[in-house]
């Protein structure tokens, strides 16, 4: 019999400016970036507390200080950095991060550059 799914917290098209890249004006010039997360949950207990779950309103403000603070070069580690944020949750048994650079500069016309990466808590 195949396990059940996870249960899961997603947090999607959280939008953030501020200054991640690799070239210079990039530092300089604030863009846009998006951040969609979905943390698999480690098996809870039926209850009606918050303690049995992430408290998702936290795990967003903490998300925020990533894309916020110190600037990176690539937004693969920015993702790394989140997925780290949300690992760090104790019920937090995998994550999901896309990071999304809409305004990138590329030399094709496109809506979107996003990179994804998913993480498992290490035993």
């Amino acid at each position: 019999m195949a396990e059940p799914s996870p249960d899961r917290v997603r947090l999607t098209g959280m939008r953030f400016r501020t200054t991640h890249g690799v070239y210079d004006f990039e530092r300089v010039e604030p863009q846009d970036f998006v951040v969609d997360v979905t943390c698999d949950l480690a098996p809870r207990t039926a209850s009606d507390d918050l303690a049995t779950t992430v408290d998702y309103a936290d795990l967003a403000r903490a998300i925020a200080g990533d894309v916020t603070g110190e600037p990176v070069n690539l937004i693969e580690t920015l993702a790394e950095r989140i997925a780290a944020t949300c690992l760090s949750r104790p019920l937090v048994s995998a994550v999901e991060v896309t990071v999304h650079k809409p305004q990138a500069r590329m030399p094709v016309e496109l809506a979107d550059v996003a990179v994804t990466i998913t993480r498992r808590r290490t035993a």
